[in-house]
């Protein structure tokens, strides 16, 4: 047999960093350090000296979780910008002097436009600044954009007698 071929064992002094606790146990070398025990840790197996997340678990969560909020923003900007209402009349892409025309009379939004439309087209042409041609290039816009465009109400137009009727009545 050969001689010296088993290495020497000491009884060995086990410190702990964090708690300060000491013992003794046998060890190839006289005094060791460790950073967690079992007495400070109640998950510490003695299996390795550190916690450490080996499988990067906390990343993969944190990167999960950023990923989902990401999507959720998305998704909030995309209902947004479906809801063609609430989108700026900018959008639209008129002149730049019916647009000022448009913000000037509190119109901002293109939902607030389409209602202007509603009450008739004379209702918007009476915003100083804003003529036939703006409102003519407004409505393809919007129909482009898959506005419905309100009916305009119908003014009834007069007859010749109930003109002449009226004429007679105020002359009287």
């Amino acid at each position: 047999m050969k001689t010296d071929t088993h290495p020497t064992v000491f009884d060995a002094k086990v410190t702990c960093a964090s708690c300060g606790t000491t013992w003794t146990t046998t060890s190839t070398k006289k005094e060791l350090r460790i950073d967690v025990c079992s007495n400070c840790h109640p998950f510490f197996t003695g299996e390795s000296a550190k916690l450490l997340d080996v499988e990067g678990q906390v990343d993969r969560f944190y990167k999960k979780l950023t990923a989902r909020q990401t999507y959720v923003e998305d998704q909030k900007a995309r209902e947004e910008s479906t809801n063609v209402n609430n989108r700026s009349v900018d959008d639209l892409g008129l002149t730049p002097r019916a647009t000022e025309s448009l913000k000037r009379a509190g119109l901002l939004t293109i939902g607030k436009v389409v209602d202007k439309l509603a009450e008739g087209d004379a209702a918007i042409l009476a915003i100083n600044g804003y003529g036939q041609s703006a409102l003519t290039a407004t409505k393809k816009k919007l129909r482009a954009l898959d506005i419905e465009l309100p009916e305009a109400p119908k003014v009834e137009k007069e007859s010749k007698e109930n003109k002449e009727v009226k004429e007679e009545k105020a002359a009287e």
